[in-house]
């Protein structure tokens, strides 16, 4: 594999200088390729001390700066320490000018590497809420992907960036950043940057940007999964990744994170389980959360050594209400309320509430101790297990459930199942009856049962059906997960007119 990979370096090389002329000043040599691979695969220390080295040997390559970049971003990807994203955001401007300052402006690593340290700090400066510096830089990258593109149109790397942001762009909820974005007048198509991803994906194989697949697999794996919830999320992540090392983390990480959103999560369980595992790898606490949600989803309660060991090794921002959260719910499967109560206190004392995992985290606490019939069937419809989680309602109905949102969640919690099990008709009348009962209530369950049933008609070519549908969930107000329900049915709505 290695033989064949140095191969590719070698036919990449040999493609640059005809028709791209690449100069030493941006020389991706073979030490600066082992440096890019050991950062996808999680290997960062490694990658510093490549890095290091070549900037002894040639000073003066301005593919170092790039380097760096990577290795930065994936450290405060896989920390998630605001405090380090703070600390490191400084040197953003450093290796922009480092490279803008090269002489070899005739390379296609010109404008490419200044507009991949753009998009990278945007998505992390988007992460941390500095929308409008994340929106400056979009635009940025945005327009040096572009130029780059009509100069060199054979370097296929530029069209990496430019299907990422489009999918970003073409399907982002209404907020800040999209009317920063606005205002810097760009825009995305989702369509046209899933494309561009799935055609690199299938291609850089066969071409002399082999070295680069792994990154395009890794953009286009979480627009599938986070980013558009596509039906395909799974079987193009599992086979894009099946030709990846499995010394690879990040391998791991992708696989085990689209098993886990996608019901698949006994594969999710194993692939964690044998997940590469020593000191070259980055520290990454976030795989023993993922542990933990895909151990719990089964009803495994030793899903609480994982949340433990997540927090005791955790030093970031993120996840903390949610972690315990789920080790408050699994004192309730225990029985144990004593301890869900401290649990529960911890999810409003501990942590930050910056993504919605955690903001979540409150409300459910806040909520109340739930019923252990809804939570079983929660829990198993997330992991994919929907017979178990239909046999939890086995003789029951709405009247044996107390409180309004008990009741819509049963009737919520049934029609998910049903539609997993593509009983469609069951599915929509069990929606239907959550709207009914939750419409006017701050919980999702109405407005997603309602985005839920717009999938189904148009799954079923009832368009008509279907934007009713989309509508309804768009024009409720006041619930949790409003952005993002609206976002999607507004995405459903666009893909009927497509």
């Amino acid at each position: 594999m290695l033989i064949k990979k140095y191969l590719f370096l070698l036919l990449f090389g040999v493609a640059l200088s005809n028709p791209f002329t690449a100069q030493a000043n941006f020389d991706f040599n073979a030490n600066c390729f082992k440096a890019y691979q050991a950062v996808f695969e999680l290997r960062l220390n490694t990658a510093k001390q490549l890095i290091a080295a070549e900037k002894r040997v040639h000073p003066d390559n301005s593919i170092v700066p790039l380097l760096e970049n990577y290795v930065d971003y994936f450290y405060l990807i896989t920390s998630d320490n605001k405090l380090e994203f703070d600390r490191l955001k400084d040197r953003y401007d450093d290796r922009l000018d480092r490279i803008e300052g090269d002489k070899d402006k005739g390379s296609p690593y010109y404008l490419y590497a200044q507009a991949e340290i753009n998009l990278q700090w945007a998505l992390l400066h988007g992460k941390y809420g500095e929308y409008f510096t994340s929106a400056k830089a979009v635009k940025r990258a945005n327009s040096m992907l572009n130029s780059n593109a009509k100069k060199f149109p054979g370097f296929h790397l530029n069209m990496k960036g430019i299907g990422l942001i489009n999918v970003f762009l073409g399907n982002m909820p209404d907020g800040v950043l999209k009317s920063a974005l606005a205002t810097f007048g760009i825009s995305g198509n989702t369509q046209k940057g899933l494309a561009i991803l799935d055609k690199l994906a299938e291609n850089l194989p066969k071409s002399s940007f082999e070295p680069f697949y792994e990154e395009v697999v890794f953009y286009y794996a979480f627009t599938l999964t986070d980013i558009v919830h596509s039906p395909q999320a799974y079987a193009k992540t599992m086979k894009f990744t099946q030709r990846i090392s499995d010394s690879s983390l990040l391998k791991s990480y992708l696989q085990s994170y689209v098993c886990l959103k996608n019901g698949h999560n006994e594969e999710a369980i194993a692939i964690l389980a044998s997940r590469p595992s020593s000191d070259v790898y980055a520290d990454f606490p976030y795989l023993d959360y993922l542990t933990g949600l895909a151990k719990l989803n089964k009803l495994d309660l030793t899903a609480a050594t994982y949340f433990n060991r997540f927090l005791q090794g955790y030093k970031g921002t993120n996840y903390i209400k949610s972690a315990n959260l789920h080790l408050s719910w699994i004192s309730i499967l225990k029985g144990d309320i004593g301890s869900y109560m401290a649990f529960a206190a911890k999810v409003k004392n501990n942590g930050y509430a910056f993504i919605e995992k955690d903001r979540q985290a409150i409300a459910d606490a806040a909520a109340g101790v739930s019923n252990t019939d809804l939570l079983k069937a929660r829990l198993l419809f997330d992991g994919g297990y929907l017979n178990r989680a239909l046999a939890v309602f086995a003789g029951k109905s709405a009247a044996d459930y107390s409180g309004l949102k008990d009741r819509t969640e049963f009737y919520y919690r049934l029609g998910r199942i049903y539609d997993g099990l593509e009983r469609d008709e069951t599915a929509l009348n069990y929606y239907q009856n959550a709207i009914n009962s939750g419409k006017n209530t701050k919980f999702y369950f109405a407005s997603n049962a309602a985005l839920q049933m717009g999938k189904i008609y148009s799954r079923l070519k009832d368009k008509e059906k279907a934007k009713t549908y989309y509508a309804m969930a768009i024009n409720m107000k006041d619930h949790e997960f409003k952005n993002s329900i609206a976002n999607e049915a507004k995405q459903g709505l666009k893909n009927l007119s497509d």
